[in-house]
């Protein structure tokens, strides 16, 4: 047993089970269990956005792809950014101001029936069955990788690392909520952010400087510096498109809705950028590094470069909070797919179909119980270190942002759009990707989130033109909106 990355890692489970329960003592009804009760910070809203998405990727599979490939595998780190920027500029403040201004819209489904009074309830239930889809396994996807790190770290059984894995996700995420969660992932960003900094930093000095470990990568291979080698336009255009995924994915929306004020914004979206912009050049210099460190010795597994790196650079202290940062990466993502899972139980389905009459505070049980419930399936679906689960995660992305993103993007930014054209680009987007990415050869090679957000954009013009918008309070609510969105003042074109 490492004893010094079994003590940081202990200490580390500590202090967010703190914070847990710390977070429990401000969480008082449903409201502030989903989203905080809105009253999230500038710094919290930034940090707990990156860390919800970058999770154990940034710190296991972008490295492990570069330390392989060479720094052509860092156009989905370009495309990410520029998807990330964007995401902030457009979507942030609208979202932030419309779903408090359409009946205090705590959920993406709630913000969409509220959005287009929906009557029918399709456009909630539509929604919340894909998320709730979507993050199930996708839970159990980050369960089986968070599992398999706490067995090789820790020399545990699998399914008792599972399990032990699971316990601590749970209790603070049911015991905390959201403000639990957004604290934790803002203190995970923050090692992430350490941990990516200090070790390319302690690798390029024992290197002799840049060019010097640029030189012994030339000595390795002649292309590893190169953005463009072993790449093709399909491929840069796939692996840019990931970052049409961050209109769509509710884990970053709801970020975006609980933030204390829309002014804070501005301050957040360049936190989150500073953050992100570092992290990424962090990740990929330990890929590199990794590949000039050990030419002589290839590692067996790709995806352990930065583990390998701290464990051979620092001392085992230093190592073992490194480490630390690495297995709680993968929990900050997690606990936001099944705080956010949860919240679609408990606020679009129990409320809404099966007690409309139920108080904040029975509202909350049944949120909590669906935490557990929820985690209880992915826990069974994990259950099987080899389950095809992770295979959806490649396309949970996607799917997330082509159901979602065009959806999100022309409803904060079309007047005359209507719940039908909202429910139709939801069902093509998804459509699209679910099939796309089982077909292969020619344009099937590209990364179906691009197909599947074009096609669902289509569909939403093409039904909003053939049936335009006219309820009178819905148009009246949009142009109310735009005044109250505007970041200075004048009104949005939509």
């Amino acid at each position: 047993m490492d004893i010094p990355l079994l003590f940081s890692f202990v200490a580390y489970l500590v202090l967010i089970l703190v914070i847990g329960a710390s977070a429990y003592t401000r969480t008082h009804d449903i409201d502030d269990y989903i989203l905080g009760g809105r009253r999230l910070g500038a710094v919290v809203t930034a940090l707990s956005v990156g860390a919800s998405d970058m999770s154990g990727w940034l710190l296991l599979g972008l490295p492990g792809a570069i330390y392989l490939a060479g720094l052509s595998e860092v156009w989905i780190g370009i495309g990410l950014v520029c998807g990330a920027y964007t995401s902030w500029r457009l979507i942030s403040r609208r979202l932030r101001v419309y779903s408090h201004h359409a009946r205090n819209s705590l959920t993406l489904p709630d913000y969409l029936e509220n959005r287009f009074a929906d009557q029918s309830r399709v456009l909630r239930v539509l929604s919340a069955a894909v998320i709730l889809l979507f993050f199930t396994f996708y839970t159990a996807s980050g369960l089986v990788g968070g599992a398999i790190l706490f067995e090789s770290s820790f020399g545990l059984d699998y399914r008792i690392a599972l399990y032990l894995g699971a316990l601590v996700i749970v209790s603070y995420t049911f015991v905390g909520g959201f403000l639990a969660v957004s604290w934790t992932d803002a203190l995970q960003a923050g090692l992430m952010l350490l941990a990516l900094i200090i070790t390319p930093l302690v690798v390029v000095q024992q290197a002799g400087g840049i060019g010097a470990l640029v030189g012994q990568l030339q000595e390795v291979s002649a292309t590893s510096t190169s953005l463009l080698y072993g790449t093709s336009l399909a491929g840069i255009v796939s692996l840019l498109a990931w970052g049409l995924g961050y209109f769509g994915q509710p884990h970053i929306l709801a970020r975006f809705m609980a933030i204390e004020s829309p002014a804070r914004l501005v301050s957040a979206r360049r936190i989150a950028m500073s953050w992100m912009i570092v992290v990424l050049l962090g990740s990929a210099t330990t890929g590199l590094a990794g590949m000039a460190y050990f030419a002589e010795q290839p590692l067996d597994n790709p995806e352990t470069v930065f583990i390998e790196l701290s464990r051979t650079l620092f001392n085992p202290w230093i190592a073992g909070i490194i480490s630390a940062a690495i297995l709680s990466a993968i929990m900050s993502t997690i606990d936001s797919q099944l705080l956010v899972s949860s919240s679609v139980i408990g606020e679009d389905f129990y409320r809404v179909f099966v007690r409309p009459d139920a108080d904040k505070k029975e509202l909350l049980l049944v949120s909590r119980a669906a935490v557990i419930a929820i985690a209880l399936l992915a826990v069974v679906i994990a259950s099987d270190r080899n389950s095809r689960v992770l295979d959806l995660v490649s396309y949970a992305w996607a799917g997330f942002g082509a159901a979602f993103g065009p959806v999100i993007l022309f409803s904060l930014f079309w007047r005359r759009m209507t719940g039908g054209a909202a429910i139709s680009g939801m069902i093509c987007g998804a459509v699209t990707v679910l099939l796309w990415s089982n077909l292969q050869g020619g344009w099937f090679d590209l990364y179906e989130i691009l197909p599947g957000f074009v096609l669902a954009s289509m569909s939403i013009v093409i039904v909003t033109l053939t049936a335009p918008q006219r309820n009178v309070a819905v148009l009246a609510e949009f142009d109310e909106v735009q005044v109250l969105g505007s970041e200075r003042g004048s009104r949005w074109q939509p």
